[in-house]
């Protein structure tokens, strides 16, 4: 199993930007130096609490700082975007990058950011798959292009000059382009099945319960075998919201007080989530449960992972025992409030926590 990370991000609103965008990129330079495989940044535009407006952006910040780690957009939320610019963009990120570009996509699942660009109460879903089917038809394809879609069109007929290259959109680096990853948010999910149809691969949210977790695999399985290809677990990747401290009093402490950046991360999905986005669903095992049980002390004790590396590598076992085989872990990164004990849990998940759950599944 792979080791690798995930970041929103999410700080409280209030906090200085400029310290929360550092703090962000410092996490993502000690993952490279400890070894995780790939680093996710999300984006929002419209959110006090969520600070990188652009994923891409603020993982070019990161190229020339970074060694191994591949880094990936969790995620390019298209329907805000034209195809074209995520075309172009993502291509120059491929190159900069040599490789070490992983292209994640969504939907994307903040409603005032669906407000403010235009696309609230649009079928968003249906915007996504134009957007990703667009940028895709541009990459393979040569000037003028002549995409017709229903909510975007992409042309250079009436102004390209082929003989002086005015008119060419990027191609990306990687052929026939980067790896495609998706987030998988609902259970049972048949984004996923639709992913696996076309050759990308799934990222289980951390705010998923096991349960639902567990349902996405048989979806992946679907899909690849709906097109003759058989799955790989090598290509499933978990989110899951992990501390690791050196004592279990302060792993609790952190992981589960309400002054600790675990319940301040939940308690802001749950108002999101529950309160706005009527996704209570993803936080219920059981349908009868009421809404108003799903508290954030409820959804912090039932989803962090937290305690020594004895205790955390014997609950990262049973969780895979739970939802079955994957080939990346990704830790969830999350506000740190007490910066020594959050780069002392990557540095103890990296060093003894990951080598002992791999001795142990014997790889």
């Amino acid at each position: 199993m792979k080791l690798g990370m995930f970041m929103m991000p999410l700080h409280p609103p209030g906090r200085n930007v400029t310290e929360t965008l550092q703090e962000d990129r410092e996490a993502v330079l000690l993952a490279d130096r400890l070894g995780f495989c790939e680093a996710y940044v999300g984006e929002h535009v419209t959110d006090a609490a969520e600070t990188v407006t652009s994923s891409m952006i603020f993982l070019a910040s990161l190229i020339a700082q970074t060694k191994q780690i591949m880094l990936g957009t969790g995620t390019i939320n298209l329907p805000n975007s034209h195809p074209a610019a995520v075309a172009a963009q993502a291509a120059m990120m491929d190159h900069l990058l040599k490789g070490r570009f992983i292209m994640g996509i969504s939907p994307g699942g903040l409603m005032s950011d669906a407000e403010v660009f235009g696309n609230f109460g649009a079928n968003r879903n249906e915007m996504f798959v134009e957007g990703i089917n667009t940028v895709l038809k541009i990459w393979e394809s040569d000037p003028p292009y002549n995409i017709e879609g229903k909510y975007w069109n992409v042309s250079v007929a009436k102004t390209m000059i082929p003989e002086i290259g005015q008119g060419f959109i990027m191609k990306p680096y990687q052929k026939p382009h980067p790896l495609i990853v998706g987030t998988a948010v609902a259970p049972h999910s048949q984004g996923v099945t639709e992913m696996a149809k076309r050759g990308w691969q799934p990222i289980s949210a951390n705010f998923l319960m096991p349960e639902w977790v567990k349902s996405h695999w048989p979806k992946y399985v679907e899909g690849r075998a709906a097109v003759g290809a058989v799955a790989s677990p090598a290509e499933w990747r978990v989110a899951k919201s992990i501390f690791v401290a050196d004592d279990e009093a302060t792993a609790r402490r952190y992981a589960f007080d309400a002054q600790g950046p675990y319940y301040f991360y939940f308690k802001q999905l749950v108002r999101k989530l529950v309160g706005a986005g009527n996704r209570g669903n993803l936080f219920k095992t059981d349908p009868a449960m009421p809404d108003s049980a799903i508290t954030p002390e409820y959804v912090t004790q039932r989803l962090v992972i937290a305690g020594t590396v004895d205790s955390v590598v014997a609950q990262l076992l049973a969780f895979r025992e739970q939802v079955g085989d994957f080939g990346t872990l990704l830790y969830a990164c999350h506000d740190w409030v007490d910066p020594v004990l959050a780069k002392r849990s990557m540095q103890l998940m990296a060093e003894q926590v990951m080598p002992r759950v791999n001795a142990a599944i014997g790889q």
